[in-house]
């Protein structure tokens, strides 16, 4: 439930908006506004995580509607005709290809909702457009719920910046501390931010496709065009092919199974502003580039070990994705590796930021073959029960303990679903 120092807490699980259901009137139903810097068509963690809960409430009868730069060439000039979509300007990223940074848009926001207002803003980023929806919110008295998806600050590390790590993490507990509440993803992560001031966070988990991602999928055709057989090692890494990532590190785990194990193979799925120098430097490995859906689901089932080097992530919506595949990982021991992987029966985790370990961990995963196909044999399993219902269903609850806080400054706020 949501954590609120100050206020009566409502039971998330016995707690529901009213007048959301499909048969309510258009005024009865429950409007909920998403405010973001990344959705569909992007791909990122962020992004699919956003689609499921979008798709969630809609499916339940609530009325959602959108706040999102405009993403360049992926969306047509003018207006889509939207009434439930609203595109503002946008920055484009250097070095990522298709992500924007929203600019500030506060009068857009507020003339919006002055004339259809949501019953919650959900804020989930951080940038100057999440900012700015947030005063716009406390202007009106929205209550707002903010989610935590990125570790900014972090990223400062490793584009040669440690300088303006303090300084972003000022700003995101500021943030976060303007808005009623903030979800993050596990508890680990809940707790490091209370540590460091930040209030009224909650847990969020994260839910995975088990009709998508399964071992059904595997493909002895993409095996043989990877130039492996059924029974030679196959690692995997997927995501974005940047220095947050920490894709050197994969490639030098796959380096050190080389000499106890041959053939194998490492194939490198997603693009990013790495990729040129790591595919020059690596002529052997197979970079796959950006998939989705059935073919990122194919090359999952079709891989038997999962590298994940990155120490940046607030989750890693991959990882679910490998164990319901079936693979073994391969991981840092936080965020969605501590709070899903078993070591020692559906994956290794190693002290995070010990390179040393990790590389250790997936040679000696490849030297015990019998071991290590008697592993695969349980990781389906172990996520078998996260479906993103439920993660909707938690979402809800949090929805409803935010919008019964009482909001500060700015115009009265209307009660109930009916906002005329």
């Amino acid at each position: 439930m949501l954590d609120l120092q100050r206020h009566p807490v409502v039971d998330p699980e016995r707690a529901r908006p009213p007048d959301r259901t499909p048969s309510s009137g258009p005024r009865e139903r429950w409007h909920v506004c998403v405010v973001t810097e990344t959705f569909p068509p992007e791909i990122n963690g962020v992004a699919l995580t956003l689609a499921h809960l979008v798709g969630g409430l809609r499916a339940r009868g609530y009325a959602v509607s959108i706040v999102r730069p405009r993403q360049g060439w992926m969306d047509p000039a003018g207006d889509l005709g939207d009434p439930a979509l609203t595109l503002v300007p946008g920055l484009a990223l250097p070095g990522y290809r298709g992500l924007r940074m929203g600019l500030p848009a506060g009068a857009t926001l507020r003339a919006r909702w002055r004339q259809r207002p949501p019953d919650v803003v959900y804020v989930a980023t951080e940038g100057p457009l999440g900012w700015s929806a947030v005063r716009a919110a406390r202007r009106l008295r929205l209550p707002v719920l903010g989610g935590f998806h990125t570790n900014f600050h972090v990223y400062a590390r490793h584009y040669h910046a440690g300088w303006v790590e303090r300084i972003i993490a000022r700003y995101l507990r500021r943030f976060h501390n303007r808005t009623t509440g903030t979800v993050v993803p596990t508890a680990d992560l809940r707790d490091q931010l209370r540590r460091v001031g930040f209030r009224n966070v909650s847990v969020l988990g994260r839910g995975v496709d088990g009709r998508l991602f399964t071992p059904a999928r595997r493909s002895a055709s993409l095996r043989r065009a990877w130039g492996v057989s059924d029974a030679d090692p196959v690692a995997l890494c997927v995501g974005r092919v940047a220095p947050e990532k920490n894709i050197r590190l994969a490639i030098a785990a796959y380096r050190a199974m080389q000499q106890v194990v041959r053939p194998c193979r490492l194939v490198i799925v997603g693009d990013g502003p790495s990729r040129g120098a790591l595919e020059r430097a690596n002529p052997d490995l197979f970079f796959a580039g950006m998939l989705t859906g059935e073919p990122l689901a194919t090359h999952f089932a079709s891989a038997d070990l999962f590298l994940f080097p990155s120490e940046t992530e607030t989750f890693g919506n991959v990882v679910l994705e490998a164990l319901a595949s079936g693979l073994v990982v391969v991981a840092y021991d936080y965020a969605a590796a501590r709070a899903h992987v078993m070591p020692g029966r559906t994956g290794t985790l190693v002290p995070c930021g010990d390179a040393r370990a990790f590389v250790e961990g997936a040679v000696a995963l490849a030297a015990a073959p019998e071991r290590f196909h008697r592993m695969r044999q349980h990781v389906r399993d172990s996520v078998a029960h996260l479906h993103w219902d439920r993660v909707v269903e938690r979402f809800e609850g949090l929805l409803a303990d935010v919008s019964r806080v009482p909001t500060q400054a700015g115009s009265i706020r209307t009660g109930g679903g009916d906002r005329r």
